[in-house]
């Protein structure tokens, strides 16, 4: 049987307090570092159309990317867990004003425009406002094959996306997320956060 000396019990008892010190320099540490994360990957900067009265503050982290398309700006999501990034899109349109379109109009002019897309599927539609206007907001899905290129490995990808739809003055705007399905959640929770930050006066 083993048997610890008064000694040995006293050796123990001075070294507590350095050992609770330690645990608590590296819980603090850790503290530090997970604030300092979660900083970097919510900050903002703000982004303003020359062209119009739009104004909001988009993610720090995320870079612009190229599109086919006519659009004010494409954001990608450098750390998306996913081969599909979630990317943020914003386009604007001019509107006759001589006959006006309506929210409903413009929607179903972009279902029409989406259903071409691999594997597209409408999910759902509601009136809303942003930035103090009238708004629509619809959810539809669709599959993207990331990286298509002969003999490589890559499972197409379920991607969720969600549009709002905006007219103010003589402008229309379209705001698009699209996440992979895997990381939705938290890439919706980051565009509800944009979308409180439109300005549109």
């Amino acid at each position: 049987m083993i048997q610890i000396s008064e000694n040995e019990r006293l050796w123990r008892l001075r070294l507590l307090p350095k050992d609770l010190g330690v645990a608590l320099v590296v819980l603090l540490a850790f503290g530090a570092a997970l604030g300092l994360m979660w900083r970097t990957t919510n900050a903002s900067r703000p982004y303003a159309d020359p062209d119009s009265s739009l104004r909001m503050q988009i993610p720090q982290t995320w870079i612009a990317t190229d599109s086919l398309l006519d659009v004010l700006f494409k954001l990608e999501d450098p750390f998306s867990p996913s081969a599909f990034k979630t990317n943020l899109t914003v386009e604007t349109r001019l509107l006759d004003l001589a006959d006006p379109p309506t929210l409903q109009t413009l929607l179903d002019r972009r279902v029409e425009e989406r259903s071409e897309f691999t594997g597209y599927h409408f999910l759902s539609e509601a009136e809303t406002m942003v930035a103090g206007e009238r708004a629509i907001v619809s959810e539809y899905a669709y599959v993207v094959q990331p990286i298509d290129e002969p003999r490589r490995a890559s499972l197409p990808v379920v991607v969720l996306a969600r549009e709002y739809i905006v007219i103010a003055g003589e402008h229309s705007y379209y705001l698009t997320l699209a996440a992979p399905e895997s990381d939705a959640e938290r890439a919706l929770e980051r565009f509800a956060q944009i979308i409180a930050s439109v300005e549109l006066q």
